[in-house]
């Protein structure tokens, strides 16, 4: 069986990692500031459902819903969920990190794995697109969280 890892660059944040964590999982505002997940909707209960909806590949104006499930909760500092068994012939699991590296400073960085027999056959159709969205999304949490701790 197949395996790829996708990683997001890793951002230097000037903020808590508290502070970025609740940014981080403020799902209502994704639409002000994430460009890559522009909705998602979850109640963060291990085990329960989060709907992530993202921007087609092909760069169009639509989007579609990714549907993964809660794996790990570990405020401020790990977050995980995986497609589970919804997507036949791969499994995908994304992790993010949040690091303290101060009082007032953090890094953050995502990852995915990518399993299965397709593994490939994704990481060649979307593995570029997958990287790029993480990079835009590690950017702009860092954007978004200097911000509004700036001006709380």
């Amino acid at each position: 069986m197949t395996t790829h890892l996708v990683t997001s660059v890793t951002v230097q944040i000037n903020a808590p990692a508290a502070f970025v964590w609740d940014v981080l999982v403020d799902y209502p505002s994704y639409p002000e500031w994430n460009p890559y997940t522009i909705a998602a909707e979850t109640t963060l209960e291990l085990g329960d459902r989060i709907d992530l909806t993202l921007p087609q590949v092909d760069g169009s104006d639509s989007t579609f819903i990714n549907r993964e499930f809660i794996r790990v909760v570990d405020p401020p500092h790990h977050l995980r969920y995986d497609t589970g068994e919804e997507m036949q012939g791969i499994h995908a699991q994304r992790d993010q990190y949040i690091a303290e590296t101060g009082p007032d400073t953090c890094e953050y960085y995502t990852t995915d794995t990518f399993v299965g027999e397709l593994a490939d056959l994704v990481m060649e159709t979307t593995g570029e697109w997958v990287k790029a969205g993480f990079d835009s999304v590690a950017t702009s949490l860092k954007a978004r969280a200097e911000a509004l701790y700036a001006a709380r």
